[in-house]
C-alpha cells in the first residue's frame, strides 16, 4: 500500500520527509506484526529481543549493561523487561560476586525452549518480505545501514 494512501496525505514538504514519515509508518506496522506472533506467548518484541541476546551468549551470564547496549529499542527499560522475565521463569539472575550492584543473568532451559519453538516465527516474518525480490532485500539492507552510517 502506498504511505499517501495509508496514511491520507497526498502531498509531503519534500522526499526526505515523505522518507521519514514513511520509515517511521512502516517501523510501527512491522513492530505490529511481530506483537500479533508474540501475544499467543504472552511475550513483548523488546522480551523476546532480551531472550534472544541471552541465548546468544548462553551458557555464559550476561550483564544488564552488556543487553542494554545490544537491545533493538535502545529507550526500553532493560531492568523492568529482565524482572519479568525472571517472574516468568525465563531468565535467572545471580548476584555477580565480585560486585553485589551488579547481577549476572542467564536465558533459564524454558526460555530455551520458548525461543526455540519461537523460531519457526522467523520463517514466518519472512513472508512479510515476500513482495520484494532477494536483491531488493539486499539493496534495502544496505541503503538502511548507510542512513544510519552518520552515527
Amino acid at each position: 500500500m502506498k504511505l499517501e494512501d495509508a496514511i491520507q496525505q497526498k502531498t509531503f514538504k519534500s522526499q526526505e520527509q515523505k522518507l521519514a514519515i514513511n520509515l517511521l509508518y512502516t517501523s510501527n506496522w512491522l513492530q505490529y506484526q511481530y506483537n500479533q506472533f508474540f501475544k499467543e506467548v504472552d511475550l513483548t518484541t523488546q522480551q523476546f529481543n532480551v531472550l534472544r541476546i541471552l541465548r546468544g551468549q548462553h551458557p555464559n551470564y550476561c550483564s544488564l549493561k552488556t543487553i542494554k547496549e545490544r537491545m533493538l529499542d535502545r529507550m526500553s527499560d532493560a531492568s523492568r523487561i529482565v524482572d519479568k522475565l525472571v517472574t516468568k521463569g525465563l531468565v535467572v539472575r545471580h548476584e555477580c560476586p565480585n560486585d553485589r550492584r551488579s547481577v549476572n543473568l542467564l536465558i533459564s532451559e524454558e526460555g530455551l525452549k520458548l525461543l526455540k519453538s519461537l523460531d519457526v516465527i522467523e520463517e514466518q516474518m519472512k513472508d512479510i518480505f515476500s513482495t520484494l525480490s532477494a536483491n531488493e532485500v539486499k539493496e534495502l539492507n544496505r541503503l538502511l545501514d548507510k542512513l544510519r552510517d552518520k552515527e
